[in-house]
């Protein structure tokens, strides 16, 4: 099929996203040709919505509608433990788990050398500076490494733990409940659960 042709087109941009196999681009493409046209519309306006209303929470640098976003500015949240994570989704995977009352912060990536992606290219400044904070509400008491348990995972969680220990926090590690080599996304309720509360001192 000519690449020009509309169909061709939408299968080609499927193509580029992730996770996406060899047939599935196909497969989708026909099933929004023959989906009723308001389902294409409505499909459309809420990738453009994504685009023109989501960002980065100027706190946790998790993805929110609001800035700041939901979980820095509740009340019920304590402000005294921080859970790292590595992307936004890892949130929910441990918002799941319906056990972590504290707050959180998105590195939005992993130290990962081979892939150029050092310390300065992920929000490490900005969760020092939460950290350091001499502000009139509770200090940060507790930082939950809660990196993917996987290579760049692992090295990001040692880096964090050599810079917080002298802030005088205590740095803990989730427990390896979680496989090692996975992705968080992938933890189910019970084995997030249990990572949680498994942590250890680093």
């Amino acid at each position: 099929m000519p690449s020009s042709e509309p169909l061709g087109d939408l299968i080609a941009a499927l193509q580029r996203l992730p996770g996406i196999g060899a047939r599935s681009p196909t497969r989708l493409a026909y099933h929004i040709l023959k989906t009723p046209r308001e389902d294409a519309d409505a499909l459309c306006a809420a990738i453009l919505s994504v685009k023109d209303r989501v960002t980065y929470c100027s706190i946790c640098s998790n993805i929110t509608a609001e800035d700041p976003c939901g979980y820095c500015l509740s009340p019920d949240r304590d402000p005294r433990v921080l859970c790292v994570v590595e992307q936004p989704e890892n949130v929910g995977a441990i918002e799941k788990t319906r056990g972590f009352r504290g707050r959180y912060h998105v590195l939005l990536g992993a130290i990962a050398p081979l892939q150029g992606v050092g310390p300065d290219d992920l929000k490490i400044k900005s969760l020092l500076a939460r950290i350091a904070a001499d502000g009139d509400g509770p200090k940060v008491e507790e930082v939950i490494l809660a990196t993917n348990p996987n290579v760049e995972g692992e090295a990001t969680a040692l880096y964090l733990a050599r810079l917080l220990k002298p802030l005088g926090v205590r740095v803990t590690r989730i427990a390896m409940g979680v496989p090692v080599g996975s992705d968080l996304d992938y933890a189910d309720e019970f084995t997030m659960s249990k990572a949680m509360e498994g942590r250890r001192e680093m």
